[in-house]
């Protein structure tokens, strides 16, 4: 069935002064006379036959047939708005970002001022998840997973850094590299099997020690610069905290076995491959750092490691 519409521009014209609240301000947004604006309007109470403003024409207000029709004409316009930029290659504009929670927080939010001042015109609008990325269901243009593979075959990935993850405990806890394993043992809902691992990768035996568990990540670290315990945590997640002499990781951090990438939907989009970029470029740069001090970090493991075989 064909619809039947008034004019758009009449429609944009009302739409514009009823959420704004003045014709002058809809006229300085649709970039037209504030004639134009009322003539507009006019021509859509004709076209309806009803009235839409009254009250003085310095200070209209809507009426109550104007304020039925203004919400679902601004629903209308947004939706189209979003369908436009959902489709629209161009450099400026919105860009839909799905990140892990504590990875957004600990690393990403740092380090974003710097995107926005190389490019005022992208809006990056970041949404927290760590489910699997499914971009025939999901809404956004970039999504920064961790995991080992394989990843979905409609994205674009674009590797970040390896993992590394290590012990890491406060710095206000006194305590020599091998008896660590004494503190309260922390650990997360979302990782389970973190000391596990790192223990079969180290070659080192944790213990067996109270274990702690939180529901989120981000809580675990913030008990572990309480001075709560000792968590194992990967680089990127505390890196900021132990240069600021925060955390301190007696053992360093060695591969975990995953990577942390960006997946970018399979499209044509110039603000998803401009942030891409960017993420590529900062996260080259973060692992190059030579506070990493990876050489270092291997030769305690393996100290670490003899010290407690001799112990046996």
């Amino acid at each position: 069935m064909a619809r039947r519409l008034p004019s758009l521009n009449s429609l944009r014209a009302f739409e514009a002064a009823g959420r704004l609240g003045l014709m002058k301000l809809a006229a300085e947004e649709l970039h037209v006379t504030h004639s134009a604006i009322s003539r507009q309007i006019q021509l859509l109470e004709a076209t309806l036959d009803v009235r839409l403003f009254e009250g003085p024409k310095h200070a209209p207000k809507l009426t109550d047939t104007g304020r039925t029709l203004l919400p679902a004409l601004s629903a209308a316009f947004d939706q189209m708005d979003a369908a436009v930029r959902l489709v629209a290659d161009t450099e400026e504009g919105h860009l839909d970002v799905s990140c892990l929670g504590t990875f957004l927080m600990k690393w990403l939010i740092p380090r974003l001022h710097r995107f926005r001042q190389s490019h005022p015109a992208i809006n990056i609008r970041v949404s927290t998840a760590d489910t699997q990325v499914d971009f025939a269901r999901d809404s956004f243009d970039v999504a920064v997973r961790v995991g080992a593979g394989p990843w979905p075959s409609e994205a674009d990935v674009v590797p970040l850094f390896a993992e590394r993850f290590g012990p890491v405990h406060s710095a206000t806890v006194d305590v020599d590299p091998s008896d660590i394993f004494a503190l309260p043992m922390l650990q997360t809902q979302t990782r389970r099997s973190a000391w596990t691992d790192w223990s079969k990768r180290a070659g080192i035996e944790a213990g067996t020690g109270t274990v702690t568990e939180f529901e989120h990540f981000y809580f675990m670290l913030e008990a572990a610069v309480g001075g709560l315990g000792v968590c194992i945590a990967p680089w990127p997640l505390v890196a900021d905290d132990i240069a600021a002499g925060r955390l301190v990781a007696p053992f360093g951090f060695i591969e975990s076995g995953q990577d942390y990438v960006a997946l970018r939907r399979r499209r044509r989009n110039r603000k998803a491959a401009t942030f891409c970029s960017w993420l590529h470029d900062v996260a080259v740069e973060f692992t190059s750092a030579p506070e990493t001090q990876h050489d270092h970090f291997a030769a305690l493991v393996r100290d670490a490691s003899s010290i407690n075989l001799a112990s046996k």
